[in-house]
């Protein structure tokens, strides 16, 4: 028999039988302590499990327990585990769709007459935790597509069926665990015993493939750690979520409102989150002017043939809503603002001298989304994008998008948000555009990235298919990750709209044209500033600044002419003159998150004072007026403008 060589990353190799199973192989390899840490391997640049053969010389690296890719086998495996509980449970009355691990753990969708409730939860850990000890194996399978699609057929799993259907190679994996087979590219824990940690959490309907006209399907999730340290901190941080969920929030605040007759997807804005929206907005229109932008107002609909020349129709129509007829001509409604700022653009000649051009537009699109995806603010059918667009000759892009980098992280900044993760998205399969326009901004992306020196990931094959990205994911106090900014480099739309500029030797030439969004949608970023700082603003942006609050009617008069007082020098400012407990009142207020509470009794009113009460329950010493609003303009001021 031939011998291989068989290193571990950084190590001396070995030469071993060929054939020999990866674990067979480290075990000669790297010492018992170590062995005992390692789930899997990663060879030639994939991850595999460690019963898998080694046919060639290679190169390991070991996946041990603790890093991002063992616990992502570990989920997928346990949702693997779940689906043999199940079906050992309840037998052949429920068929297996797909199981993942996903971000936070892992689900398996099921079919089944009677959906599953949480009230089977403890029968399903139960049988997971006894399969667990068994230390049942994962055992990988290539077989011929036919065969499978016979074994999947006689098995009556219409789900993988279909799957199977989509697939193009002669050949597919199984993955064997005990009695459950499953359709599955791997990799696996080596056994079921590895799987010590985990907890059911919740159920939720799913259609197929997310389709609404195809079955709904019950989809069990869970999550799974190597310790139990981990699991239970995850599941603190899931109660303190629920309490900072911004559906509860929005509605407790009285920010926003959600109806059905109105249609879902679609957002209310209430009196104070419509203040809130504004104090955001506002905010933005003036730093983008401080840097440089000028604002664009465009229409909410457009002729069809707009969304033709764009390439939106080819490549994102399925997101769109369908046309209307006006004037016997089709018109639709915008999913994007960019082809609008071109066509600003496109109402006159341009000089080379011109350039930068920076257009910013708190612009309102309408895109298509399932009913069973959306969520709040986070996920909606109409949304305020915070565009914009930069037009720039080739040897300025990079200092462009430097600039953009800068003012993308001060904003996220001034909202709290300084921990984030940064990808660089490259080509697609399917893209437009010549190599050397694709190598030439995603160059200058990254030139950009390290000369700001932000660590990064590459994201390969993520870029839109008309040109390369960065897209910064923001982390909350949970540490949960938000993807709001992205910054586009696009040759395809300049090209597709014949927009030029005179260059310095007389010449027309093409712009390069530069999408951004900083907060992604207002929508989506004011429900994770909800969550983020569980509905208690800071000072600057809280819709509700302060509340007057007196004791008895004898202060009313006052009460009345400070509110005035304070309304007029721009404190957001409400009052509660009730005939009720004062005690009922401070908690109300608090309820509210309101920051400061002005208690007004007969001393107040004699003295001209206010007395400042905090919403955490502190009080500040009593104070002027006066003094009360130079705090809040210091403490706004502060607030905007972080250190």
């Amino acid at each position: 028999m031939a011998e291989i060589s068989v290193s571990i990353a950084g190590g001396e190799s070995k030469q071993f039988s060929e054939g020999i199973a990866a674990a067979d192989a480290i075990k000669d390899l790297v010492s018992n302590k170590q062995r005992k840490k390692i789930i899997a391997v990663r060879a030639e640049d994939n991850i595999v499990d460690l019963t898998t053969p080694l046919t060639t010389d290679v190169e390991l690296q070991p996946i041990e327990i603790g890093s991002p890719e063992s616990l992502e086998i570990l989920r997928h495996s346990a949702a693997h585990i779940m689906a043999l509980a199940v079906k050992e449970l309840y037998g052949d009355g429920v068929k297996v769709a797909i199981g993942p691990a996903i971000a936070d753990g892992f689900y398996y969708d099921f079919d089944r007459e009677k959906a599953f409730t949480p009230d089977e939860f403890e029968a399903i850990e139960s049988k997971m935790a006894e399969l667990a000890e068994a230390r049942i194996p994962f055992v990988r399978k290539v077989v011929a597509k036919q065969a499978a699609v016979d074994f999947f057929q006689k098995a009556g799993e219409e789900y993988k069926l279909e799957l199977l259907g989509e697939i193009e190679s002669d050949t597919v994996s199984l993955y064997e665990h005990s009695s459950f087979t499953d359709l599955c590219r791997g990799p696996h824990i080596p056994d079921s015993s590895w799987l010590k940690v985990f907890k059911l959490l919740r159920v939720a309907g799913s259609y197929w493939r997310g389709d609404e006209t195809r079955p709904m399907l019950t989809r069990i999730y869970g999550t799974a750690f190597f310790d139990q340290k981990e699991l239970k901190k995850y599941l603190t941080q899931l109660e303190e979520a629920k309490k900072r969920d911004h559906r509860k929030l929005g509605k407790e605040l009285g920010l926003f409102t959600i109806q059905d007759q109105i249609g879902p997807g679609l957002i209310l804005w209430q009196p104070r989150g419509a203040l809130l929206r504004k104090l955001i907005e506002d905010y933005w229109k003036d730093e983008h002017y401080k840097n440089g932008y000028q604002l664009l107002y465009t229409p909410h609909i457009a002729r069809q043939d707009l969304w033709k020349t764009s390439g939106h129709l080819d490549f994102y129509g399925e997101n769109m809503y369908s046309a209307m007829e006006i004037d016997e001509v089709k018109y639709q409604l915008k999913p994007m603002n960019c082809p609008f700022h071109i066509g600003v653009f496109n109402s006159t000649k341009h000089s080379y001298r011109e350039f930068p051009i920076r257009w910013c537009e708190l612009g309102t699109v309408y895109r298509y989304e399932r009913t069973g995806a959306l969520h709040g603010l986070m996920r909606v059918r109409g949304f305020t994008q915070d565009d914009a667009h930069i037009f720039c000759r080739p040897d300025q892009l990079e200092e462009e998008i430097f600039n953009i980098i800068d003012l993308n992280l001060h904003i996220l900044k001034t909202f709290g948000f300084d921990q984030y993760d940064v990808y660089l998205s490259t080509r697609p399969e399917k893209y437009v555009g010549s190599d050397e326009h694709w190598e030439l901004s995603t160059s200058a992306l990254k030139h950009a990235l390290e000369k700001k020196g932000l660590a990064y990931e590459v994201d390969p094959g993520e870029g839109v298919f008309y040109g390369p990205k960065i897209d910064i994911k923001i982390k909350d106090q949970l540490g949960r990750s938000w993807q709001c900014s992205t910054i586009q480099v696009d040759f395809n739309l300049p090209d597709r709209f014949e927009m030029s500029y005179t260059g310095e030797d007389g010449a027309e030439h093409q712009p390069i044209m530069i999408h951004r969004a900083l907060m992604g949608s207002l929508e989506r970023f004011i429900g994770v500033l909800i969550e983020h700082y569980a509905g208690a603003f800071p000072i600057w942006m809280a819709p509700e600044q302060a509340r007057i609050l007196n004791i008895t009617d004898d202060q009313a008069e006052y009460c009345e002419q400070l509110f005035g007082q304070l309304r007029l020098a721009g404190v957001r400012i409400e009052k509660d003159l009730r005939n009720e407990k004062l005690n009922y009142k401070i908690r109300e207020a608090q309820l509210m998150k309101i920051p400061y509470m002005l208690i007004i009794g007969d001393r107040e009113k004699e003295e001209g004072l206010v007395t400042v009460r905090l919403r955490n329950g502190k009080n500040l010493p009593p104070m002027r007026p006066e003094e009360f609003i130079e705090h809040i303009q210091k403490e706004c001021a502060q607030g905007i403008c972080p250190e």
